[in-house]
Parts: C-alpha cells; structure tokens; sequence
C-alpha cells in the first residue's frame, strides 16, 4: 500500500513547533479592518494553539 500523502492545504494553514503544538493565525484579519476597533485587531494578531477537539485530525492531515 502506498503512502498516505499530506494534505497540502493543511500544511500552509498550521505550523507545528519544536514542542509539538499546532498554532495557526486567527481568522478575521484579511480584509475589512477598517471596521473593526484597534484593540479588536490587536487581540487578532498572533498566533494561537488549535483546539484540543482538532489536533488529532490535524496531525493525520499533515501525516504525523
């Protein structure tokens, strides 16, 4: 059976780090910002840690 490829648009949306944890960017900072307050797109900035519920479906995706 061949190997299982990774799923490439996984791979660009998620980073995993040194640790193990898998961080991604916050939706909502693309476009339209001039709506949103400063402390809104201030708390968007950054990454953030994917949820418990989604890390095992995410590291299947990536092929870890």
């Amino acid at each position: 059976m061949p190997k299982m490829k990774s799923h490439t648009g996984t791979g660009k949306r998620v980073r995993v780090t040194g640790k193990g944890k898998i961080v991604k960017q916050q939706a909502g900072m693309r476009h339209n910002l001039e709506k949103k307050t400063s402390t809104r797109t201030r708390r968007l900035t950054g990454l953030v840690e994917v949820a418990k519920s989604d890390v095992k479906r995410i590291k299947k995706l990536l092929g870890r």
